[in-house]
Protein backbone atom coordinates (compact mmCIF):
# COMPACT_ATOMS: atom_id res chain seq x y z
CA UNK A 1 0.00 0.00 0.00
CA UNK A 2 2.43 2.45 0.74
CA UNK A 3 4.64 1.59 -2.49
CA UNK A 4 1.75 2.30 -3.99
CA UNK A 5 1.51 6.21 -2.72
CA UNK A 6 4.86 6.43 -3.97
CA UNK A 7 4.54 5.05 -7.01
CA UNK A 8 2.02 7.88 -7.27
CA UNK A 9 4.12 10.58 -5.63
CA UNK A 10 6.69 9.79 -8.34
CA UNK A 11 4.20 10.10 -11.23
CA UNK A 12 2.89 13.04 -10.27
CA UNK A 13 5.94 14.23 -9.93
CA UNK A 14 7.14 13.18 -13.25
CA UNK A 15 3.67 14.98 -14.44
CA UNK A 16 4.75 17.86 -12.78
CA UNK A 17 7.61 17.83 -14.52
CA UNK A 18 5.77 17.34 -18.13
CA UNK A 19 3.24 20.25 -17.09
CA UNK A 20 6.46 22.58 -17.03
CA UNK A 21 8.54 21.71 -20.15
CA UNK A 22 4.83 22.17 -22.11
CA UNK A 23 4.42 25.37 -20.45
CA UNK A 24 8.04 26.73 -21.07
CA UNK A 25 7.38 25.62 -24.48
CA UNK A 26 4.07 27.45 -24.98
CA UNK A 27 5.53 30.56 -23.58
CA UNK A 28 8.37 30.88 -25.87
CA UNK A 29 5.72 30.33 -29.00
CA UNK A 30 3.41 33.26 -26.92
CA UNK A 31 6.71 35.61 -26.52
CA UNK A 32 7.78 34.81 -30.68
CA UNK A 33 4.75 35.73 -31.34
CA UNK A 34 4.44 39.09 -29.53
CA UNK A 35 7.64 40.07 -30.83
CA UNK A 36 9.63 39.37 -27.41
CA UNK A 37 12.24 36.65 -28.53
CA UNK A 38 14.05 35.97 -31.89
CA UNK A 39 12.95 32.79 -33.53
CA UNK A 40 16.41 31.31 -33.22
CA UNK A 41 16.27 31.63 -28.93
CA UNK A 42 12.53 30.40 -29.17
CA UNK A 43 13.57 27.43 -31.17
CA UNK A 44 16.48 26.75 -29.45
CA UNK A 45 14.90 26.90 -26.38
CA UNK A 46 12.04 24.72 -27.37
CA UNK A 47 13.76 22.01 -28.72
CA UNK A 48 16.18 21.63 -25.88
CA UNK A 49 13.31 20.05 -23.75
CA UNK A 50 11.33 18.11 -26.32
CA UNK A 51 13.37 15.04 -26.40
CA UNK A 52 13.18 15.12 -22.15
CA UNK A 53 9.96 15.54 -22.64
CA UNK A 54 9.28 12.44 -24.99
CA UNK A 55 11.72 10.30 -23.02
CA UNK A 56 9.44 11.32 -19.84
CA UNK A 57 6.07 10.86 -21.22
CA UNK A 58 7.00 7.04 -22.28
CA UNK A 59 8.75 6.29 -19.32
CA UNK A 60 5.01 7.48 -17.51
CA UNK A 61 3.84 5.16 -20.60
CA UNK A 62 5.88 2.24 -19.75
CA UNK A 63 5.25 2.24 -15.67
CA UNK A 64 1.87 2.40 -16.10
CA UNK A 65 1.73 -0.65 -18.26
CA UNK A 66 4.18 -2.66 -16.02
CA UNK A 67 2.60 -1.82 -12.86
CA UNK A 68 -0.85 -2.64 -14.27
CA UNK A 69 -2.91 0.28 -14.26
CA UNK A 70 -4.08 -0.01 -17.43
CA UNK A 71 -6.85 2.58 -17.40
CA UNK A 72 -4.12 5.12 -16.77
CA UNK A 73 -2.01 3.50 -19.15
CA UNK A 74 -4.57 3.29 -22.04
CA UNK A 75 -4.85 7.59 -21.51
CA UNK A 76 -1.39 7.83 -21.61
CA UNK A 77 -0.48 5.79 -24.68
CA UNK A 78 -1.90 7.89 -27.40
CA UNK A 79 -0.05 10.86 -26.46
CA UNK A 80 2.99 8.71 -26.36
CA UNK A 81 2.05 6.72 -29.56
CA UNK A 82 2.26 10.31 -31.17
CA UNK A 83 5.58 11.46 -29.92
CA UNK A 84 6.75 8.05 -31.48
CA UNK A 85 5.54 9.03 -34.58
CA UNK A 86 6.60 12.40 -34.65
CA UNK A 87 10.12 11.24 -33.79
CA UNK A 88 9.90 8.45 -36.27
CA UNK A 89 8.74 11.17 -38.96
CA UNK A 90 11.74 13.77 -37.96
CA UNK A 91 8.40 16.29 -37.15
CA UNK A 92 9.16 16.52 -33.64
CA UNK A 93 12.13 19.76 -33.65
CA UNK A 94 10.50 23.07 -34.87
CA UNK A 95 12.53 24.50 -37.27
CA UNK A 96 13.79 27.93 -36.97
CA UNK A 97 13.02 28.98 -40.80
CA UNK A 98 9.48 28.08 -40.40
CA UNK A 99 8.44 28.48 -36.82
CA UNK A 100 6.47 31.67 -37.59
CA UNK A 101 4.04 29.00 -40.75
CA UNK A 102 3.59 26.54 -37.96
CA UNK A 103 2.99 29.01 -35.23
CA UNK A 104 -0.26 28.76 -34.55
CA UNK A 105 -0.64 25.11 -35.03
CA UNK A 106 2.61 24.01 -32.77
CA UNK A 107 0.08 26.54 -30.06
CA UNK A 108 -2.49 24.54 -30.43
CA UNK A 109 -1.03 21.70 -30.35
CA UNK A 110 1.01 22.67 -26.82
CA UNK A 111 -2.35 23.80 -25.80
CA UNK A 112 -3.97 19.73 -26.11
CA UNK A 113 -0.95 18.87 -24.56
CA UNK A 114 -1.08 21.12 -21.49
CA UNK A 115 -4.72 20.10 -21.19
CA UNK A 116 -4.45 16.61 -21.26
CA UNK A 117 -1.46 16.78 -18.24
CA UNK A 118 -3.66 18.62 -16.42
CA UNK A 119 -6.41 16.34 -16.62
CA UNK A 120 -3.42 13.66 -15.63
CA UNK A 121 -2.26 15.78 -12.66
CA UNK A 122 -5.97 16.08 -11.15
CA UNK A 123 -6.15 12.25 -11.63
CA UNK A 124 -2.81 11.52 -9.79
CA UNK A 125 -3.37 14.00 -7.18
CA UNK A 126 -7.36 12.02 -6.67
CA UNK A 127 -4.94 8.70 -6.76
CA UNK A 128 -2.43 9.98 -4.39
CA UNK A 129 -5.27 11.28 -1.72
CA UNK A 130 -7.08 8.48 -1.67
CA UNK A 131 -4.03 5.97 -1.23
CA UNK A 132 -3.04 8.19 1.74
CA UNK A 133 -6.42 7.81 3.15
CA UNK A 134 -6.82 4.11 2.99
CA UNK A 135 -3.09 3.99 4.31
CA UNK A 136 -4.29 6.13 7.41
CA UNK A 137 -7.18 4.21 7.89
CA UNK A 138 -5.59 1.08 7.93
CA UNK A 139 -3.37 2.13 10.80
CA UNK A 140 -6.26 4.01 12.39
CA UNK A 141 -7.97 0.44 12.31
CA UNK A 142 -4.73 -1.58 14.02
Amino acid sequence: MVLDLVFWLLSLLANFGLLAMVFHELLCLTDLEADHMNPFEATASINKWILPEFVLQGVICILFLLTGHWVMFLMAAPLTIYHVMLFMKREHLIDVTEVFRNLNSQKKFRLIKLGIYLIFFAILMFRITLNAFYILRNEDDE
